[in-house]
């Protein structure tokens, strides 16, 4: 388990240095897009790899015998976390297949509107249209302008695009291309005054902001475990309330319900084909890393290297930001306004000429560089970007 003194300051890099030796980086490698693909820890990995070795050494008794016992008590684990019952949550492989589950049980007819907004992942809007074109239904996004002062403009702008024939609100909890925090909370009980059912996509909210899945009251939630809680690749879960479960219909189907369990709508996400369920029942350790570091004490860290980002960026661009400086608009990840220009080659220059993995957006006309700050970030790695644009962009173009 993670080696830091309690509560160190937000800014002492010295003592936070001592997490980077819990990940294991190619050398000179600037890593800071742990909101795309995430990176488990060494405790992580090694509780993996002890699942695996099990699987490996009697597969019959692990998956006949083990298997739905252990994915009972990581569904127990990660509800105890997010304060949700178990009953009510799922593993899937990632946020993905929970959205295209969702997807597959929403009843649309023809003229029926889904409505999203302009700041949602891709694949998510993608599942969304395939969704109301087969229905013969209506995909409305609604734009979220930028820069915003307060959380009711959206709230409101978002709203002003509903209509009686809107049939679900699909809103991302942290947005992956302007790594905003929505108010999801607000948005939620205006929904549920208007009878409207809402799926939230929460892969990078999970640790980064406080997330009560109880209070938030949402009738889908699906989130990737693989980014900020820190699980390996193809662990993620979906969330449904009591009210929604009987609208799911699983993307796979396969045996389903195992034998001598009680019938659920959890059935066919119990056995959905021989697959390596070793990165699900990893979330435990992911959780218990975070614990031991204390999750408040991430969020200070993470947040104020997000803000050391957000002050070398501005400060070199004389871009504004696209939210106020306030952790109730962003968190662990920052998304920043560059110069214009194309996005492919300028993330092509920063790994190439640098080392430096950063995604470059383009979204809404702007360019964009989503700076992610994970526990083995530091000071230097944001300098080292700053550094890195600084010769690489046309700054005249301000």
């Amino acid at each position: 388990m993670p080696n830091v003194q309690s509560s160190p300051a937000a800014d002492d890099d010295q003592t936070w240095e001592a997490l980077r030796r819990e990940w294991s980086f190619a050398a000179g490698v600037t890593f800071l897009n742990h909101g795309s693909f995430g990176a488990p820890p060494r405790p992580v990995l090694e509780a993996r790899r002890q699942l695996l070795d099990r699987l490996n050494a009697d597969p019959m008794h692990f998956f006949f015998r083990e298997m739905q016992p252990m994915m009972a008590a990581a569904r127990a684990r990660i509800g105890q976390f997010l304060n949700a019952n178990a009953d009510d949550l799922v593993f899937v492989e990632n946020a993905t297949v929970g959205m295209n589950a969702v997807a597959r049980g929403v009843r649309l007819a023809p003229g029926d509107e889904v409505l999203a907004t302009d700041h949602e992942y891709g694949a998510v809007l993608r599942i969304w249209q395939r969704t109301c074109d087969r229905a013969g239904a209506r995909l409305v996004v609604a734009p979220l302008a930028c820069p915003v002062q307060n959380a009711a403009e959206w709230v409101d702008a978002l709203f002003a695009e509903a209509s009686p024939r809107t049939r679900l609100v699909v809103v991302s909890h942290v947005t992956s291309p302007t790594a905003v925090v929505l108010p999801v909370a607000a948005i939620c009980a205006q929904a549920r005054a208007r009878g409207i059912p809402v799926c939230i996509d929460g892969p990078h909210a999970l640790v980064t902001v406080p997330l009560d899945l109880a209070a938030l009251d949402c009738d889908y939630y699906t989130a990737s475990c693989h980014k900020w809680l820190l699980a390996p690749v193809g662990a993620g879960f979906l969330y449904v309330h009591r009210r929604a479960q009987a609208t799911i219909e699983p993307p796979i189907v396969s045996w389903g319900r195992t034998i001598g369990q009680e019938p659920s709508w959890r059935d066919e996400f119990n056995w959905s084909g021989t697959r390596d369920v070793t990165p699900c029942l990893s979330v435990p350790a992911g959780i218990d890393f975070l614990e031991a570091v204390g999750i408040e004490s991430f969020r200070r860290r993470t947040h104020w290297l997000a803000r050391q980002a957000r002050d070398m960026i501005t400060a070199l661009t004389g871009r504004a930001p696209l939210v106020p400086d306030d952790p109730a608009w962003y968190g662990s990840m920052i998304s920043l306004p560059l110069p214009p220009g194309e996005a492919a080659p300028l993330q092509d220059a920063l790994w190439e000429r640098f080392k430096i993995e950063v995604p470059i957006f383009e979204w809404q006309g702007r360019r964009l560089v989503r700076v992610s700050c994970q526990l083995y970030t530091g000071t230097a790695d944001i300098e080292r970007l700053r550094d890195a644009l600084a010769s690489l962009l046309d700054l005249a173009a301000k």
